[in-house]
């Protein structure tokens, strides 16, 4: 079973940054695909960014282009979300997710994510 821990979060003002860590354990599979979620008060989960752990082929999604930057540490086991130039937009809890990898574009799929971490807050004020 995998298992996901979200750390990094906080509160930051317009413009601020903050990097988000997922530690990952319980692998079973030789490639899994990881990615960041987001969901503000009132509003549907949205991904964020997108990772395979094999290849390291990256995805983002929305407003995370070219603001926030996914990454990992394969050696560690660990997942990150760089988040630059944040907007109070951007504020809501950021989950980190996980499934097996099936195929080449697979992990830009969201729908069918099957492991998820409890999340941390990111709050961005104005």
């Amino acid at each position: 079973q995998v298992q996901l821990v979200e750390s990094g979060g906080g509160s930051v003002q317009t413009g601020g940054s903050l990097r988000l860590s997922c530690a990952a354990s319980g692998y079973t599979s030789s490639g899994y695909c990881m990615g960041w979620f987001r969901q503000a008060p009132g509003k549907e989960r949205e991904g964020v960014a997108a990772i395979s752990t094999g290849s390291s082929s990256t995805y983002y999604f929305n407003s995370a282009k070219g603001r926030f930057t996914i990454s990992q540490d394969n050696a560690k086991n660990e997942l990150y979300l760089q988040m630059n130039s944040l907007k109070p937009e951007d504020s809501a809890m950021y989950y980190c997710a996980a499934k097996n990898w099936q195929y080449v574009d697979s992990c830009r799929y969201l729908n069918d994510y099957a492991y998820w971490g409890q999340g941390t807050q990111v709050t961005v004020s104005s």
